[in-house]
């Protein structure tokens, strides 16, 4: 059928004025590769299948939403972030009670 490509992802959380840093206590565990097809969907797969695996998380953990995050997707190897083929934030959805 298709080629596959790796795909380098990394998940990063706000700090304050400083910017952006590495997501949690354990930054590795939001660090890796997944191997999907290469097409656009592909990338599109790997960025739902972090997100997935976030929220999954915060649920275990007994969150009641979503943290503030960004998952950096890359094509092959990580790069900086500016470079990133995809950047996908995630954000609480706050509601007034």
């Amino acid at each position: 059928m298709g080629t596959e490509t790796g795909w380098v992802y990394r998940v990063f959380e706000p700090h304050g004025s400083e910017g952006w840093r590495p997501y949690g206590s354990d930054p590795e565990r939001w660090r890796g590769t997944i191997t999907a097809d290469d097409s656009g969907e592909g990338a599109r797969y790997v960025v739902a299948l972090v997100v997935t695996d976030l929220m999954s998380e915060w649920k275990v953990r007994g969150f009641p939403r979503a943290k503030h995050v960004r998952v950096f997707l890359w094509r092959g190897e990580e790069g900086d972030e500016a470079d990133a083929d995809i950047i996908v934030e995630v954000r609480p959805r706050i509601q007034a009670e």
